[in-house]
């Protein structure tokens, strides 16, 4: 007898109620290299011997011809907390040219993924990660690319889709939990994935299949959740919004994307809520999800790539 579907989140992923998952997308894998293209140098390292999660480093060329250290970009991959990883093409490609770009070292976080490891795993990976990153401010940390190249006063996260939601997430764990030896000068999230039980009025129009793959994604990632306004996707209906411990923001929405209205409620719900840092929204427009990872070369690409050089090499005000 054919197992029963708990999801089927076609073309994306399909869940059988015997914990079986069958992924579409996000499956491929590529080594880290020395990228001849960008002069990028990649590596995977697991961050410990207790902890199930590994990151995939990347420097450039520079860095090692220099004794000026780098800006670090602590990077998290979308995927709705299921498909995808650091290893994934895309990232691997966008992220060895956004480092060659705006000349810093990156940390891509292979955190642990739903359903077969349900959320909080994802965050407390990436919580994990952070203070792994931040153990290397006196230059005696487990990584010597860290060590000898980066500069910790000066550190960025960022992440697309449900990457950009583990951002908006750690900015709450920071405000709770001060990490020393690591400053942060900002924050992008790209596409972020938050939802919420009652449609924005933008929102309303939107096909009932788009909505309800991204109410099935986050129950399958959460199965403990209590919905589409928990905090964790809602940051609405978190009441320490007021505390997310970032100063500036950067956010980017596509025109066509279902999370678009999302991206610019979240603006409006900081300054509602009294949060005084700076916060930016870039829009692309007639694009949809992702569509920078899908088609890097496209114009909008190549300009929102720009903006995030920019936002990461401005002198801190």
């Amino acid at each position: 007898m054919e197992t029963e579907l708990l999801y089927d989140m076609s073309p994306y992923v399909k869940i059988y109620k015997d914990g079986r998952v069958e992924r579409f997308i996000g499956t491929e894998i590529i080594p880290p290299s020395l990228d001849e293209k960008t002069g990028v140098h990649s590596k995977d390292v697991a961050i410990s011997s207790d902890s199930a999660v590994s990151v995939r480093l990347y420097i450039p060329k520079a860095a090692t011809d220099s004794l000026r250290k780098l800006p670090v970009l602590v990077y998290f991959h979308g995927g709705g907390f299921i498909i995808e990883t650091a290893q994934s093409p895309g990232y691997q490609n966008y992220l060895n040219a956004l480092v060659a770009e705006a000349n810093i070292i990156a940390v891509s976080v292979d955190y642990r993924r739903a359903p077969e490891h349900p959320l909080p795993a994802a965050y407390d990976d990436s919580w994990t990660t952070v203070k792994w990153v931040a153990s290397h401010s006196i230059g005696n940390g487990p990584e010597e690319w860290l060590n000898s190249h980066a500069n910790l006063n000066k550190v960025f996260m960022a992440g697309d889709s449900a990457g950009g939601n583990i951002v908006h997430n750690m900015g709450i764990r920071l405000g709770e939990e001060t990490l020393k030896g690591i400053e942060f000068s900002g924050v992008i999230m790209v596409h972020p994935y938050f939802w919420g039980n009652e449609p924005l009025p933008s929102e309303i129009t939107e096909p009932e299949r788009r909505t309800s793959v991204v109410e099935n994604l986050w129950h399958a990632a959460n199965p403990t959740t209590t919905g589409c306004d928990d905090p964790l996707i809602n940051p609405a209906m978190d009441p320490r919004l007021s505390g997310l411990a970032f100063n500036r923001i950067l956010i980017c929405v596509a025109e066509k994307d279902i999370f678009r209205h999302r991206g610019w409620y979240y603006k409006e719900v900081l300054s509602e809520r009294g949060w005084s840092g700076v916060v930016e929204v870039m829009e692309a427009p007639g694009e949809d999800h992702v569509f920078h990872l899908t088609n890097p070369g496209c114009d909008n690409a190549v300009k929102m790539m720009k903006k995030l050089v920019s936002f990461m090499n401005e002198v801190d005000k």
